[in-house]
This record gives structure tokens, sequence and C-alpha cells, in this order.
């Protein structure tokens, strides 16, 4: 994720990339090169113009090594499915990686059905919740596909209900020198997250921009803290 100096994790044009820098886009592109699965919200897809992950030539290497595909999958979180079967995240997808990757889509039971049916024909559609995308229950279907590093890259809602379910681990944050101002939104965004604690793990500077990497430290209770110490 990346953010100004003044907490906006968008730009004028209401895009994050807007805020990146070179260097950010390195540790962009190695994350995904590190990832099973790149996990987006649906609303960031599309203001973001996202299209599937291409193959780095170096990194695609080393995934193969590995016996992973070239690019890691995209998996779209969706509740009304408001995405078009011809858009680029689809169609690329089945040229650039074939069939065996298709973009995965994470949506409801109550999504509508024809929706959900043409979506099927370019996506492998995956219901993980009722009437809402439960995080816990989409990461676990995703893992039961072998995709057990999941690289969540928003935007702040889905990556705030990521948290809120205990299930971020680690966050790579970039903060550029930049100032927004307006009203902007934050890298995290709705309800309040309560009992997170994290840990600064890597701190680098570079021309004035900071990549920061922290770790999920979880808070323990207060009895648990005094049955510690007993």
């Amino acid at each position: 994720m990346v953010s100004s100096i003044d907490g906006a994790a968008q730009g004028p044009d209401a895009r994050s990339g807007t805020l990146s820098t070179p260097t950010d886009q390195r540790v962009f592109a190695l994350l995904r090169a590190l990832a099973d699965v790149v996990l987006v919200g649906a609303g960031t897809a599309r203001a973001e113009s996202y299209g599937p992950a291409e193959p780095d030539t170096v990194y695609a290497t080393l995934r193969e090594r590995d016996g992973r595909p070239p690019a890691a999958p995209m998996a779209v979180v969706s509740r009304r499915l408001e995405l078009h079967p011809s858009s680029p995240l689809f169609t690329r997808a089945l040229d650039v990686t074939g069939a065996a990757q298709r973009t995965i889509v994470l949506t409801v039971e109550s999504a509508p059905p024809e929706r959900r049916s043409a979506l099927a024909e370019v996506a492998d559609v995956i219901v993980a919740g009722e009437k809402d995308v439960d995080p816990s229950a989409a990461l676990s279907q995703l893992a039961e596909r072998g995709l057990r590093r999941v690289l969540c890259e928003g935007g702040p809602s889905l990556l705030a209900e990521v948290a809120r379910a205990g299930r971020l681990d680690e966050l790579c944050y970039t903060v550029t020198p930049m100032l927004a101002g307006g009203y902007a939104t934050r890298i995290l965004d709705g309800a309040p997250i309560h009992d997170s604690r994290w840990q600064l793990a890597h701190l680098l500077e570079d021309d004035g921009a900071l990549l920061t990497r922290w770790l999920h430290s979880p808070v323990m209770r207060q009895s648990e803290r005094t049955d510690a110490m007993s």
C-alpha cells in the first residue's frame, strides 16, 4: 500500500498509482512475484483499470523453478458482480496464462445469478458468503486451491475487512514525499480495528520515500497477560 505524507491513499486523480515512485514500483513487482495470488476489490480493479498480473522476465523464471505459473492469478472480490466479462482482467488472463490460471471471482450467494453465469464463462467464480464476502472463507477457498501466499492490493475497504478478520499477517507500506490534501481515503477504510499491534520489520529510504514492512503482533487480553505473568 502507498500513501502521501498526509495519509492520502489516492492522488488528485483518485488513483493510488499517482503516489507511487520507481522504487515502490520495484517492490510492487517483487511482491507480485512472491505471491501465489493477487487479491483485489472490484471497485479498485475498475478504478485502477486492472488487468492480469503480467509475467516478469526475471521473476517468471524464478517462479517456474518453484513449479509455479509465470505470474500469479488475480482474485477479485465482488458482491454485486458489476464486472464485464469482456474486461481485460478476464480476456487477457486467458491469453497470458491459459485456462488453468483464469481470473478468480470471489462473490456471495445473493449475487445476481445471470451475472454469475456470464462471469463463469471467463473466470472461476467462488461463493464465499451469503450477503457479504467473508474474508476468512475467501482465504480458505484460495488455500484449498494451493494459493496460500495472498497479496492483498486493496482497496482500503477490502484491506480493512481482511485486517478486522485477523487475517492480515504483514503490511508493506510506502509513504511518498507528497502532500495530497482534500478528502482522499486512507489505506484502510470503514469501522475501527481493535486489538491490532504491529512491529516494524524493515525501513528503507529512497529519494525521500519511506518503504516499510510491518508484521502483525496480536495484542494479548488482560486475562492472558495476567496468566502469563503468574
